[in-house]
């Protein structure tokens, strides 16, 4: 393949996963908003309380698995070696699989000891519903880094979004068929990412049976000409990959659990009763987190689809294309991330206002911690940069940095009442910002590469500010003739994100290559090129 090919098709795998993200996190909202207005902000801190066990439970049993799994077929794929390949992904299900059960059994069988851990005693039924889940998603995570790691993401794309639809559907359908009972709506929300995960493994195993005769042929033609490795050697190497990656996962996670607990008790010593508790924790992560982690997910997509590219750009020492690759992830995370991070906190009322009506409280949330969008998209893209290159543990330990920094934050700010969970977005931030900060610095270092700041920083935060005065103003202008918020905050949404693609085009902060990581890319730059825009 040449270098014109390869750079195709890591474009395409990215933007295969990037779409993905899109629509999963589009779907999630889609569900959200009425599950949200369904049991409110007080059963929000319920089914969040749960969740967040079943989170961290996830990332110890299988977070590190299709990074890892995708390094170690890439590395063999790349040199013709498919049958160790396919026995890399034989022996990663069997490792997955027992994990998963194990931590299953344990989230089940520990559920009430969790819910006193956390001081959330409520919150029992949703880690039950959760549970099998774990197991689920940890197989899930095999094929899906199988699939990443012979440079196809349409499997796993695909199957993200089969998953989503049915945890979107059964999420909303069975928290209304509960809504009698606050505990069990909640967990009936949380149901329906079981139902879900099964629904998105079952599509990705039948994705491996079609691709299975030609997975076959590749097999057996190159068996003859080297030695496998033992199942004990993969075991060893997937282990040694992965371990790192949960480390540093689990370490963001925790903080999470630590936002969870420290919510609920530095609260509790500041005066506040256990329902209003619920509440303010679901303001946290039913709206702030939920909203926030939104134009993250396609940094997340754009860090999964590089992985592939970059271990094998390394193992090749083809040094000059993985900076090229770099530079233009880079460039692509902040010119979505900036903008929506100055967006999100300019208009954070209105936006709470118009998707949560009937409890639209928690827009300070926003105003204050919109700006940790920018640290942790940038913090997860050099994040899986670092990984590709094989330097896992740096992020493991600038993880743990944040969270060390995290801590006392929460302790003193959360405790005061006219903070309360504010404290926890200041914390956040804090440690987002710290951990990015560690990342980026490490990357450069490790890659000698040399940044594009004014692309990667300086335009986007321009193009950012002209966005925000637009939005400003136009939502006071027609909510003032119109008088309908959500009327007004569309409007001023559409405006001012046409001011900012329209401000980047003129101070050239769109290049080509970037461009092509977006859907519909290359029209826009054919239309931007005709115009010399670009």
């Amino acid at each position: 393949m040449g270098k014109k090919s390869r750079k195709s098709s890591f474009v395409k795998q990215a933007a295969i996963l990037a779409v993905a993200g899109i629509l999963v996190r589009v779907l999630g909202f889609l569900y959200r908003v009425p599950l949200t207005n369904m049991i409110g902000d007080e059963g929000n801190g319920i089914y969040s309380a749960g969740y967040y066990i079943y989170t961290f439970f996830l990332v110890m049993s299988s977070a590190g698995l299709p990074v890892a799994i995708s390094k170690m077929v890439s590395e063999k794929i790349s040199v013709g070696r498919f049958s160790a390949a396919h026995k890399i992904f034989k022996v990663s299900l069997w490792v997955a699989f027992t994990i998963g059960l194990i931590f299953s059994l344990l989230m089940y069988f520990g559920a009430k000891q969790l819910c006193d851990i956390i001081g959330s005693p409520d919150s029992y039924y949703t880690i039950l519903t959760l549970s099998p889940t774990v197991c689920i998603v940890s197989v899930m995570a095999v094929f899906r880094g199988y699939f990443q790691g012979m440079n196809t993401t349409v499997p796993t794309a695909l199957s993200q979004v089969v998953e989503q639809i049915f945890n979107a559907v059964f999420s909303v359908y069975l928290a209304y068929l509960f809504i009698d009972n606050i505990l069990y709506s909640a967990a009936g929300g949380t149901a329906g990412t079981g139902i879900g995960a099964l629904a998105g493994l079952l599509f990705i195993i039948f994705a491996y049976f079609l691709a299975h005769p030609s997975i076959k042929r590749r097999v057996h033609h190159d068996r003859r000409f080297y030695k496998e490795e033992s199942a004990k050697k993969i075991t060893k190497n997937l282990i040694k990959l992965a371990v790192p990656i949960i480390t540093g996962t689990a370490i963001f996670s925790m903080t999470n659990l630590i936002d969870m607990q420290m919510v609920n008790s530095r609260l509790e010593a500041a005066g506040f009763p256990q329902n209003q508790i619920n509440a303010l924790y679901g303001q946290l992560t039913g709206k702030y987190v939920t909203i926030t982690t939104l134009p993250v997910s396609i940094s997340t997509a754009v860090a999964t689809a590089v992985l592939p590219a970059i271990a094998a750009g390394v193992a090749k020492k083809a040094y000059k294309d993985v900076n090229l690759k770099i530079n233009v992830a880079l460039r692509v995370t902040m010119i979505i991330s900036i903008p929506a991070a100055i967006g999100i906190g300019v208009l954070g009322n209105q936006i709470l206002e118009m998707l949560y009506p009937s409890y639209s409280e928690g827009g300070i949330l926003l105003q204050v911690g919109s700006i940790s969008i920018i640290f942790l998209a940038l913090s997860q893209i050099a994040t899986g940069i670092l990984q590709g290159l094989s330097k896992v543990y740096v992020p493991a330990a600038n993880a743990l940095i944040g969270a060390i920094v995290k801590i006392p934050l929460n302790y003193f700010l959360i405790s005061i009442p006219e903070i309360n969970v504010v404290g926890a977005v200041i914390s956040t931030i804090a440690c987002y910002a710290i951990a990015s900060f560690l990342n980026f610095r490490a990357l450069t270092k490790a890659t000698k590469a040399r940044p594009d700041y004014t692309g990667v920083l300086l335009k986007p935060i321009i193009a950012s500010i002209f966005m925000a005065i637009i939005c400003h103003f136009s939502y006071k202008v027609f909510n003032y003739f119109i008088g309908i918020n959500t009327i007004s905050t569309i409007i001023a949404i559409c405006l001012g994100g046409l001011t900012y693609f329209i401000t980047m085009a003129f101070i050239g902060g769109l290049k080509k290559e970037d461009l092509e990581f977006m859907p519909m890319g290359r029209k826009i730059s054919k239309t931007l090129q005709k115009y010399r825009l670009l």
